[in-house]
């Protein structure tokens, strides 16, 4: 059923090329509509556009949706073009039952013979109003405002569950790190072995790296803490609605003031989001890559246990990192994202465009890839095994150079002529390796500066709203 029929007939196969991809999303964004729509109508109600009887109706009718929609398996069917008609039309399916009727003539959801205002069987009066009332949800708003509403809702909650899954994992990096402080291994630049450090500063730079993606996607998510509810189809309307009143029903933390730039911020929040998973994504894949790296013959550094390995057809020594290969691959995939999200947008004119329909597919993809991407290398950190006698090796002997020369500063010899007296013992094999050099400063061998790491990801989990949650919301405004 179309929201939009004015009678004509409009092609079936176009019907399918517009919706039928579009529907598997529509469902994800069910709950979020349904919300919104809770909130709406009661504004709707607060500023006389609706009476106190359809507000309740509405809500009744609404939070009933709600219940179906969390259900498994949940979808939007064929017979409706998009989750907002489906809402709507099964509200007035859920009045004309609650009546004993089949909904009222004309509408799209079926046809009776009863005129507006009768009774119910049992004789007691309203029966029609509540199904007029569905009729009225849709007052002062468009689909525009309304889906843009329903991707900000979804953003801001998807980007609060996604912060307290990577605080999670960077929580398992910090206590990896702590656990190997004092595991030394070597340092690496240009690929070659260069400098002693440690597993303990190896898991903790990358609880420092989440971190950092962290900051990103709250500065992301805070872009969709912003209401567009009420802007309708990019014009706003002439009916007397409280933009405000919605903004804080729905605990948005500010309006789109304008409304053409609520359509068009459609593109720029999605690029921005995208743009903080990719961050993930990067962190991630540098990790695979790490541990892939390490686990190979010429390191050694690291080794898996086998229910996370896999093997090969015909050797049968192999033990693969196929999970680590494959994180890789899917990090790099999800670092491209922002791009297709920017080419998707790229010159469109002023106001809606179908265009943008496109990146619901784009969006929910990432938030999900990413999502499974962080469990998967939780998961695998248990059965990473970090090896402890690495530096027994004489060919890592010259990395201790650096350290050799540093105690030859301590004493009073000049930086530069100690390089010199160093540099000549190194690689002769007449360089030995020192007794283990004291570090003292933060974010050093023995010195990883967790603590100050566990208070940042205490401070940036302050940047995402818990209590977000379509449900929740529900509870709040009801």
């Amino acid at each position: 059923m179309h929201l939009w029929d004015k009678g004509g007939r409009t092609r079936e196969s176009l019907i399918s090329f517009t919706c039928d991809s579009d529907r598997p999303y529509d469902a994800k964004l069910a709950p979020y509509d349904i919300v919104g729509s809770i909130a709406h109508a009661v504004m709707l109600e607060q500023c006389g556009l609706i009476t106190a009887g359809e507000k309740e109706s509405l809500l009744a009718g609404l939070t009933r949706l709600l219940d179906e929609v969390e259900q498994e398996g949940f979808s939007v069917g064929k017979e409706y073009e998009d989750i907002h008609s489906w809402v709507e039309i099964r509200l007035v399916e859920i009045a004309a039952e609650a009546a004993g009727n089949s909904p009222v003539a004309g509408h799209p959801g079926g046809e009776t013979g009863k005129e507006p205002g009768g009774t119910k069987p049992d004789g007691h009066p309203g029966s029609q109003i509540a199904v007029a009332a569905a009729g009225k949800l849709h007052t002062g708003r468009s689909r525009n405002d309304q889906v843009l509403t329903d991707l900000h809702l979804y953003i801001r909650h998807s980007s609060f569950l996604l912060a307290r899954d990577l605080k999670s994992i960077a929580d398992s990096f910090l206590d990896l790190s702590e656990k190997h402080c004092d595991d030394l291994m070597p340092g690496f630049t240009h690929m070659q072995a260069a400098m002693v450090t440690s597993f303990g500063l190896w898991f903790a730079s990358y609880a420092e790296s989440l971190c950092d993606d962290l900051h990103v996607l709250a500065g992301a998510a805070a872009l969709a803490d912003a209401s567009p509810l009420g802007t309708a189809a990019g014009y706003g309307t002439s009916l007397p609605v409280d933009r405000e009143l919605t903004a804080r029903l729905l605990r948005f933390n500010r309006l789109i003031v304008t409304s053409p730039y609520a359509q068009m911020s459609r593109g720029c929040t999605e690029r921005q989001v995208t743009g903080a998973i990719a961050s993930v994504a990067n962190t991630l894949g540098r990790f695979a890559s790490d541990v892939i790296l390490f686990l190979s013959p010429g390191y050694g550094f690291v080794s898996l246990k086998d229910d996370l390995t896999t093997g090969s057809s015909i050797m049968p020594q192999k033990k693969n990192p196929d999970l680590f290969e494959l994180v890789r691959a899917r990090c790099n995939r999800l670092q491209a994202v922002p791009g297709e999200v920017a080419l998707m947008t790229a010159g469109l004119p002023p106001g809606y465009n179908r265009d943008f329909q496109e990146l619901k597919a784009v969006l929910f993809d990432a938030f999900e890839s990413i999502t499974g991407l962080v469990h998967v290398i939780h998961a695998a950190l248990e059965g990473l095994v970090v090896r402890k006698d690495i530096l027994v090796d004489p060919r890592y002997n010259d990395i201790f150079s650096v350290e050799e020369a540093n105690r030859m500063v301590r004493e009073g010899v000049p930086f530069r002529t100690a390089y010199r007296e160093v540099a000549k013992k190194a690689g002769s094999g007449a360089f030995s390796i020192p007794s283990r050099a004291e570090y003292t400063h933060t974010g050093s061998i023995g010195n990883t500066g967790t603590d100050l790491i566990r208070a940042r990801l205490s401070d940036l989990m302050e940047s995402f709203k818990p209590g977000t949650s379509p449900r929740e919301l529900c509870r709040e405004i009801s």
